[in-house]
């Protein structure tokens, strides 16, 4: 559970960043036409890093964003915590999901959140309480996905694919627009997004998967009809893009990994048909388009998805990783008209938690 210590220095920092005046640090994107949006992925993991979230969600509530996005993994692996409880709050109970959904509301932009594999499907390990992962994901949708609308103190206004009947579980899966720009969430997930571990739960990875290929194409179709400037897409899973890369591409890039003459790594099938669909779309979709993601912890940003059609990366396509445990930080993406590439990327250190600066 976590304890009342950390809900009080959230919201002792939420309070204080109000009091400080709420930095305006994007009057200029404003000025033309523009936003920022700020996301965070993979936290809070440990005890250490519960303090280190609230120095977040603080530097958060003093810089003007239209909206806050977390990417999943909102709570430690259930592994890891099994063999040390003492290091983190118990993670796949009640007690964490209530915690978490209460520090998303000390946040005051717009806050939306799509789930992680820690969140619910790789909850099955947990030794100190039995728990369903299907369960789980239930809790999950009735917990962080009110009908029509986002978290945080500044709600804004979504659709959920649970409107659509065919889709009706899917509530976690959003779309809104804002500044003439589309967003999209899909809910896929990192651990193979939950396929190959049980029936159960290949025919949820199935079943899930029909949903975000289909809310997806629809993003893309709106966006178009609409005339949108572009479109984000967030979810929480690395679909290893590399893996999917021509042959030359391939090699070039794992070489300095593997010996001369060495096997290169092959994609999940998992994640396969996500990344033909992407590529699909983008064939025909000339505007930027932003994929966010977090699970494997690295800050990036790269153009990583190939034209089955030129065999060369899509120039308006870029993918960007947030941080991630143990790395307490998140990254400022400002949505500026007036740029040909229309999202441009600023990783936000907060100083409170700069490994760094506490060496010296």
């Amino acid at each position: 559970m976590m304890h009342a210590i950390f809900k009080r220095q959230v919201l002792w920092n939420s309070a204080a960043a109000a009091l400080l005046g709420l930095t305006a640090g994007c009057a200029s994107i404003e000025g033309r036409g523009g936003f920022a949006v700020g996301i965070i992925g993979d936290m809070p993991y440990t005890r250490v890093q519960q303090a280190e979230y609230a120095h977040v969600l603080a530097d958060l509530n003093a810089a003007d964003l239209a909206f806050v996005a977390h990417v999943g993994d909102f709570q430690f692996d259930a592994r890891p915590y099994n063999q040390n409880p003492s290091r983190a709050s118990m993670p796949c109970v009640d007690e964490s999901y209530a915690a978490i959904r209460d520090s998303f509301q000390t946040v005051r932009h717009a806050f939306v959140v799509t789930p992680g594999d820690n969140d619910w499907t790789d909850c099955w390990p947990l030794e100190a309480r039995k728990v369903d992962p299907l369960e789980l994901l239930a809790k999950v949708r009735s917990t962080f996905y009110p009908e029509g609308k986002s978290l945080g103190q500044r709600p804004m206004a979504v659709r959920n694919q649970s409107a659509d009947p065919n889709f009706a579980k899917f509530r976690e899966n959003l779309r809104w627009s804002t500044g003439g720009v589309a967003f999209v969430t899909l809910h896929i997930v990192g651990s193979n997004d939950n396929f190959g571990r049980t029936p159960a739960m290949d025919a949820e990875h199935r079943e899930r998967k029909a949903a975000n290929l289909a809310w997806m194409k629809q993003a893309f179709a709106e966006a178009k009809a609409e005339g949108s400037r572009g479109l984000m897409i967030l979810t929480q899973a690395n679909p290893g893009f590399e893996n999917f890369w021509p042959p030359a591409s391939k090699t070039r890039y794992f070489i300095p990994f593997i010996a001369r003459g060495g096997k290169l790594p092959s994609g999940s099938a998992a994640f396969e048909d996500y990344v033909k669909a992407l590529a699909n779309e983008l064939e025909t979709f000339d505007k930027p388009v932003a994929y966010v993601h977090g699970d494997t912890h690295l800050f990036r940003i790269d153009k990583p998805l190939y034209s089955g059609k030129t065999g060369r990366v899509f120039e308006n396509f870029t993918r960007i990783e947030t941080f991630g445990w143990p790395d307490s930080h998140w990254v400022r993406i400002e949505v500026d008209p007036s740029d040909p590439q229309l999202f441009i990327v600023k990783p936000q250190i907060v100083p409170q938690n700069a490994v760094s600066r506490r060496a010296r």
